[in-house]
C-alpha cells in the first residue's frame, strides 16, 4: 500500500506526457487541439503535421503505457512475488496493481493535468501498456489494427474493432498457453475496450453516417 499511491501517480504522469500538443508546438506553434479533430493523437498529427512527427508522436505515446506497466512489475517483482505466476491471493493482489498502474496511464493520456484534461483517445498508450503486461496479445491487437485499416483506411473504425477483438485475444492467449484465467488481465481489457469504444464515440456517428474521412483525407469541418 505505501507503493500504491507513488506508482499510480507514476503511471498517470507517464500517460500525461503531451507529446501531440508539444509537436504542435515545436514544429507549427500551433495548439494541436484547435486544429483537425482537437485530439492530441497521432492520427490528428499525421492530419496537421504530417507523417514524421506522427510516428514520433505514436512511439511515444506507444511508450508511456510501456513503461508504467514496466516501472510497476519492477518495483512490484522484488517484493517476492513473480508477476508471472497466477493461481495465489498475492499474486492477484500484484496483478491488480499492475493493471491498476496501466489505467493510470490510460487516464494520463485521456485527461492530462497538463492540458486542462483534454488529450488523445489512448490507442497508442493501451497498445504498449498491452505490450508490457503481456506482448503477444499487444501484437495480436495490433495486428488486429492493421489489418482492419489495410482494408477500410479508416483509423477509427480500425481501433473500435481492435478494442472489441482485444478481450477475446486476452481469453485465447491464456487458453493457448494452459494457463489459469488471470482476472485482473481480463478485468483489464474490458476496461480498456470499453474506454476506447467511448472514446470514439463521435467517430462512430460519424462512420454510421458516412462522413468519417480515411486516411489521406482531410477531416470535414
Amino acid at each position: 500500500m505505501l507503493l500504491a499511491l507513488p506508482l499510480l501517480l507514476a503511471g498517470y504522469l507517464f500517460g500525461s506526457i503531451p507529446a501531440g500538443y508539444l509537436a504542435g508546438r515545436w514544429l507549427k506553434g500551433i495548439d494541436i487541439r484547435q486544429e483537425g479533430s482537437g485530439s492530441t493523437g497521432a492520427t490528428n498529427v499525421l492530419r496537421v503535421l504530417g507523417k514524421g512527427p506522427a510516428l514520433a508522436v505514436f512511439l511515444v505515446d506507444v511508450l508511456k503505457g510501456t513503461a508504467a506497466v514496466l516501472l510497476a512489475k519492477a518495483v512490484l517483482e522484488p517484493l517476492g512475488v513473480p508477476l508471472d505466476a497466477g493461481g495465489t491471493a498475492t499474486s492477484w493482489v500484484m496483478d491488480s496493481w499492475v493493471v491498476a498502474v496501466g489505467l493510470a496511464a490510460l487516464a494520463g493520456h485521456i485527461w492530462p493535468v497538463w492540458l486542462g484534461w483534454r488529450g488523445g483517445k489512448a490507442v497508442a498508450t493501451a497498445l504498449g501498456m498491452l505490450l508490457g503486461l503481456t506482448w503477444p496479445v499487444g501484437l495480436a491487437c495490433f495486428g488486429v489494427f492493421l489489418a482492419t485499416l489495410s482494408l477500410s483506411r479508416i483509423v477509427s473504425l480500425s481501433s473500435v474493432i481492435a478494442a472489441l477483438a482485444l478481450p477475446l485475444l486476452m481469453l485465447g492467449w491464456f487458453h493457448d498457453q494452459a494457463l489459469g484465467l488471470r482476472w485482473p488481465y481480463l478485468a483489464l481489457t474490458l476496461l480498456t475496450s470499453g474506454l476506447v469504444i467511448w472514446r470514439h464515440r463521435s467517430n462512430l456517428a460519424r462512420l454510421l453516417a458516412g462522413t468519417e474521412p480515411r486516411l489521406g483525407q482531410k477531416r470535414a469541418s
